[in-house]
């Protein structure tokens, strides 16, 4: 219909690219492994953190430990000493899970999901 504009987008025009920098900002060395937080990681796939840890207890098996793997205390003191995290409050009173690149492409087939604009 001339002079008619229409509300759908194509496919390819909705798609939406996480810049680079918005990934590299949030990858850390830890235990010698390149990671990035289950808070960061999830916010990139515009889901809870919390339903991402328990994603991660629930299914063990998909979840294997050259994915991811818990922080522990001391990890995560360090973390807020560098202001990677603001505070242990910030966390919700658990430890968080970190994610190798091949945790995060698992999590990306496990949730089924893409990168979304944050």
């Amino acid at each position: 219909m001339p002079g008619h504009i229409s509300n759908q987008m194509s496919t390819e025009e909705n798609r939406v690219i996480t810049p680079d920098e918005t990934i590299i900002d949030r990858i850390y060395l830890i235990r010698g492994q390149k990671v990035m937080l289950d808070r960061d990681l999830a916010s990139i796939f515009c889901i809870k953190a919390i339903r991402l840890r328990e994603q991660v207890k629930r299914n063990p098996d998909k979840f294997p430990a050259h994915f991811m793997f818990q922080l522990n205390d001391l990890e995560v003191d360090f973390m807020v000493s560098q202001k990677a995290i603001p505070s242990k409050q910030h966390l919700g009173g658990s430890l968080p899970f970190v994610f190798s690149e091949y945790g995060l492409f698992n999590t990306s087939v496990n949730f089924k999901r893409q990168f979304c604009h944050n």
